[in-house]
Formats: structure tokens, sequence, C-alpha cells
């Protein structure tokens, strides 16, 4: 049985997500402010973490950027805030999906299912012996230990950044819509919001490109998308 941590300050909201999961069939536990839900989420063996933004004691980005230095159990942060600022800057500490409140509780499961669903077939990929390596001029994607390289320096990469990077590279010359990354790689539909697909190609472009804005892997194709540049 899956094992979630939900931390969030409102208690109607926590007990609303936590009944509905529970009834889905996960263990969940829930943690009312920052600090403590930070203490409980780097301590406990959680499969996934629904973090919210504004928190007592420590704020939901602090507490991300804290859990994802150490831990790469999948993020799912949400938050009142709608502004596109908000949702990068998450984005941009290692959260791996945004949802803005107010939300319904199924969509809640079925994004948890799907960030499990993916999460659990990376652990069994990592599990193969045989080292799946990918090299593009100076790029190197090690498929198997998820590391990368370019121009011999390894950069570090959240595993949307990887994943995403990765069927990328896998299917170079192939145009790509922000809709169709997001299925992907997110496992689910965009339901209008394709934000995160820009921010997680906007942060792939600041490691891998020598000029971010003339870049020399990941092509944007305007009004289409995205390509990989063989």
């Amino acid at each position: 049985m899956s094992k979630i941590l939900i931390i969030e300050d409102e208690d109607a909201i926590a007990d609303l997500e936590k009944d509905y999961l529970e009834l889905s069939g996960f263990e969940v536990d829930t943690c009312p402010d920052g600090l403590a839900g930070e203490k409980k989420a780097l301590e406990g063996n959680y499969d996934l973490i629904v973090l919210d933004l504004m928190l007592p004691g420590k704020d939901g980005f602090d507490v991300c950027k804290s859990i994802r230095e150490t831990k790469n159990v999948p993020i799912l942060m949400v938050s009142a805030k709608k502004d596109d600022i908000d949702k990068i800057r998450g984005l941009g500490l290692g959260a791996d999906d945004y949802m803005t409140k107010p939300f319904s509780p199924s969509e809640l499961v079925a994004r948890v299912k799907a960030h499990l669903a993916r999460y659990e077939r990376l652990v069994n990929t990592n599990a193969k012996p045989e080292n799946k390596m990918i090299e593009i001029r100076g790029l190197k994607i090690d498929k198997t230990a998820r590391r990368v390289w370019i121009d011999g320096e390894e950069k570090p990469f959240t595993t949307k950044e990887f994943d995403l990077l990765t069927f990328l590279a896998e299917n170079p010359n192939h145009v790509f819509t922000k809709d169709e990354l997001f299925r992907k790689i997110w496992d689910m539909e965009s339901i209008g919001d394709i934000a995160t697909v820009t921010v997680h190609i906007k942060k792939i472009r600041e490691k891998i490109e020598v000029d971010s804005s003339n870049p020399q892997y990941i092509e944007t194709i305007w009004g289409v998308g995205y390509r990989f540049k063989m």
C-alpha cells in the first residue's frame, strides 16, 4: 500500500484529501504546518507528498527545496495562488506537479495515481543491471543511473527534467506539442495547463545549453512545441 503525506494547514481541506485518498486505497498521514511537515517528510518513508504552498512555520517553497535535497519522492504542490511565477518557482525547486485550488478531489486522486505509477516504473527500470547510454554531441545521458553530463561536467536533474530530456533525446527531430509532452511525461491530460512543460524546458536548457536563448539541443518550434535537434 502506497503511503502519502499531506502537508496542509486547512483542516477541512486536509481531511477531504485524506478521505478520498484513503478510499482509493492509500495510507495517508497529515501535518498542519511547514516545519513539522518537513521533519515528517524527511524522516518518514513516504511514496508521495502533497504539499500546500502557504503554510505556518515554513512555507511550501522552502519545504520542497529541503525535501528535494535528499529525497527523490514525487512532490505534488497545491496552492490557491494562481500566478505563474509561483508555479514556475515551485516547479523550479523540484516539485513534480502544481495544482491550483479549488480542484476536485477526484482530480487529486488521478494525479497522485499517475505520479506513483510513473515513479514505480522509474524504480523498476533502475533495478536493471545494464547501463543504457545516450550520447549526442557533448551531451551524455545515463538512463540507468539517471545522470547527465554536458561536455564532461555532470549536471543535477530533477525526476521530471530527466524524463523530459531523455524522451526528447530518444525521439530526435520529432516536433512534440506541449500537450503531447505533458501527457507523455506526466501521464495525464494537461487540462489546459501546460506552463509545467515550459518551465521544465527552461530549466533543462539552463543546464545543457551554452546559450539558452540560442539552444543547440532543444529547439522551440513557435506555435507548435519543441524538437530535439540532431
